[in-house]
């Protein structure tokens, strides 16, 4: 068996320190401690992301861009701000992953989550627009891209190592668990944003209140750091590193491969990357534009939501095993179709309407959501998994949610919010397509390899 040493180069680094992090444990880590610090993981990562979403609302529009002609054009340029991180995350992806074969995962996760809680903390010491000018606009795109660049590197096979410890019987289970972590963020930042402004005049907030979040960001991903460390220098880590499960390939050599996989399966969560962000952020954007009920109220509302959301992944887990993967996300699919209709009515509507378009939203996003990180994983060998997950996984965050609420802005305020409707039925229509594809046999029962025996 070669050792994490032969994986990594020759030469020390510090993937010799972790194989001697794993001497030092030589006790294992259960299926149960790998879940936990998998949820804190996802949860930090998405913290990250929804403070800074929930600025682009609440924040930014106001303090950066008090020159846009009116708010709604304000809003979209925060928007705009907001889909640089989904640019930039397949960027860090490959050059991560370079730093992982070269100086091991500790060194990559340490960098990319200081960094990630780098980029968010700066970001609560920037001026805004009436000291330092479009200076301002360029830092807060800079500290977005340092977000969306970190979390490329911030991929480390917890999914994956988490999918190769769970029974066979019980894969969809386990791969809800990573998913669990993005309501909790949300409902986290909800309630962190919501404090200050039913505490804060409106000066006080745009003054400093609003910083606040943007430092426990950083706390939390310090607490991240330490979990995620703990599981990389386990004996099943180093087992699953040392078996190939999770070693990082060049990208160019995964895509020589498994190129096809990679865009297939970027589509195949579509339905669910399209609908993640309008039940979040857009939402939140619209209600304060266009009224109905305040914000404070709202985030309460949305807080609520993402319970149930978290309700949502977890029964996806439990269909998933006695249905399948594939004909879960295809459910899945068809309910967020089914939902298309409806959804621009409830939320142009009154206060109980957007209740109800949250509530229910969160709820069928929970469903098709749960199974959509496994649904990557799945369609690659175990050579190849580690990298090629961690970059289906940026292009499906890519084409599905980086611009999802500057669109949906967009086409509501240009032609009706009617549109919005069209946008989800048409990520909904690529999810069925892809998955109705011949080479797709059954997410999360590994065709690679089954096709590899046969072939004995």
């Amino acid at each position: 068996m070669s050792t994490v040493a032969n994986l990594a180069g020759a030469g020390p680094t510090s993937s010799d320190l972790e194989r001697d992090a794993r001497r030092i444990n030589d006790g294992k880590i259960s299926p149960g401690s790998i879940a936990i610090g998998v949820v804190i993981a996802r949860l930090s990562e998405f913290f990250d992301f929804f403070v800074f979403g929930l600025g682009c609302v609440l924040v930014f529009p106001k303090l950066i861009f008090p020159f846009a002609p009116d708010p709604t054009i304000a809003m979209m340029m925060s928007f705009a701000i907001f889909s640089l991180a989904f640019l930039a995350r397949p960027v860090g992806t490959f050059v991560f992953m370079w730093i992982d074969r070269h100086y091991g995962r500790g060194t990559k996760l340490t960098i990319a989550l200081f960094l990630l809680g780098g980029s968010t903390a700066s970001i609560a010491f920037m001026p805004g627009f009436d000291t330092i000018g479009y200076w301002a606009v360029a830092l807060l795109a800079l500290f977005r891209l340092g977000q969306g660049f970190a979390l490329g590197g911030a991929w480390d096979g917890l999914s994956s190592l988490l999918n190769l410890n769970a029974p066979k019987n019980r894969r969809g289970w386990y791969a809800m668990l990573p998913q669990i972590g993005a309501p909790i963020g949300f409902a986290l930042a909800s309630i962190l944003f919501w404090y200050f402004i039913s505490n804060l005049s409106e000066a006080d907030f745009l003054s400093w209140g609003w910083r606040y979040p943007f430092f426990v960001a950083f706390a939390i991903n310090v607490v991240a750091l330490f979990a995620r460390l703990r599981i990389v220098g386990s004996t099943e880590f180093g087992v699953a590193l040392e078996a190939k499960e999770l070693e990082p390939r060049p990208i160019f050599e995964m895509l020589s491969k498994h190129a096809s996989d990679v865009v297939i399966g970027a589509f195949v969560p579509l339905a669910s990357f399209a609908m993640f962000h309008l039940v979040t952020i857009f939402p939140l954007s619209w209600v304060t534009l266009h009224g109905g009920q305040p914000a404070t109220r709202f985030l309460w509302v949305q807080v609520v939501g993402a319970a149930v959301g978290i309700v949502g992944i977890v029964l996806s887990g439990l269909i998933a095993d006695r249905i399948g993967r594939r004909s879960q996300l295809m459910i899945g699919a068809l309910i967020i179709a089914i939902f298309s209709f409806s959804a621009p009515y409830l939320l142009d509507g009154g206060s109980m309407e957007q209740d109800a378009f949250i509530i229910i939203g969160f709820g069928i996003l929970g469903l098709s959501f749960g199974q959509a990180s496994g649904a990557a994983a799945a369609r690659f060998d175990q050579r190849y998994r580690y990298t090629g997950a961690a970059l289906t996984s940026d292009l499906a965050w890519l084409v599905g949610a980086a611009f999802a609420p500057l669109v949906a802005l967009g086409l509501a305020s240009s032609f009706g919010i009617i549109f919005i409707g069209g946008y989800l039925i048409s990520g909904a229509i690529c999810t069925l397509v892809a998955l109705s594809l011949p080479r797709i046999l059954d997410y999360g029962h590994e065709p690679v390899r089954r096709k590899r025996k046969s072939a004995r």
